[in-house]
């Protein structure tokens, strides 16, 4: 298993750093106390779990046995890292004061200020024995990119859905890219064709033979090669391309099965059909 602790002062953006291991696949449990993490890591491990990310905060109890605990799965075998999150009080107020939060402290009848100092000496041991990120002066982009370098989390985790349809039954509500086909040759003037669909040999030929449908294949995926990895840095997690001709049958079926079967080798990649009854899905 590998196992990621997360912990370190409130308002620091330990919320941001689980956000990413989740997106990334992890399991998360947020504000674990420490005393159950052994336990938890056990149970998720029996459970078929490798990846699990836990949040510890100073309001957890049996901190002072936090790294013992941690030395402990590593020696069964346990791939720990602890990061450890802080920021000045300065930049910790201000965020409290934008926000309009309250410190999970201030419940014990301390001012802000009061709290944030306490908790900083809570987790002094506990900041000793981790992977220490000062965030005063990191937007939450620049954060999750640095837990993605630092954890060597997959940057080309992005889903990539390929979704043909109708314009006729309106476009998708999913779709992040839309692409027009109905200007390619039709091939429902075709009576032959009619019946058929962007899948079936004989649409696939003629289509094929087009040169506008070859031109508008090379341009659309230039354009996502180009693109789609500046979308994963941006820690998106999934992208509908939404391509539409008349009636969702011919040829937006043809492009949709045309750019997925091209991705398909470096990203996960699904098809979806609205036009059609049948679907696919490929991992």
């Amino acid at each position: 298993m590998q196992l990621v602790l997360v912990s370190g002062l409130s308002g620091s953006g330990k919320s941001i750093v689980l956000t990413v291991l989740e997106d990334a696949g992890f399991y998360c449990v947020d504000n674990l106390p420490a005393t159950l993490l052994q336990d938890v890591v056990r149970f998720l491990s029996d459970a078929g779990h490798t990846r699990v990310a836990v949040s510890v905060d100073a309001r957890s109890a049996a901190l002072p046995a936090l790294p013992e605990a941690l030395a402990q799965l590593k020696r069964s075998g346990v791939d720990c890292r602890l990061l450890f999150l802080e920021a000045t009080r300065q930049s910790l107020l201000r965020r409290f004061s934008e926000t309009r939060r309250r410190h999970p402290l201030t419940a014990l009848g301390l001012t802000i200020e009061e709290a944030i100092d306490q908790e900083r000496e809570l987790l002094a041991q506990v900041s000793e024995s981790g992977h220490r990120i000062d965030t005063s002066d990191l937007l939450p982009k620049a954060l999750r990119s640095w837990v993605r370098e630092f954890l060597a989390l997959d940057t080309a985790a992005v889903l990539l859905q390929f979704e043909s349809f109708g314009f006729k039954d309106g476009i998708p509500l999913d779709a992040d890219w839309v692409i027009d086909a109905r200007m390619l040759p039709n091939p429902y003037y075709n009576e032959a064709l009619r019946p058929l669909t962007g899948r079936d040999a004989a649409v696939i030929d003629f289509l094929d033979a087009e040169p506008l449908v070859d031109q508008l294949l090379t341009d659309v995926t230039g354009f996502l090669e180009r693109w789609l990895p500046e979308m994963s840095r941006d820690h998106r997690t999934h992208l509908t391309v939404a391509i539409g001709c008349t009636g969702g049958q011919h040829r937006s079926v043809y492009l949709a099965e045309r750019l997925a079967t091209h991705f398909r080798a470096r990203w996960q990649t699904i098809v979806r059909h609205r036009g059609l009854t049948k679907s696919i899905a490929s991992d």
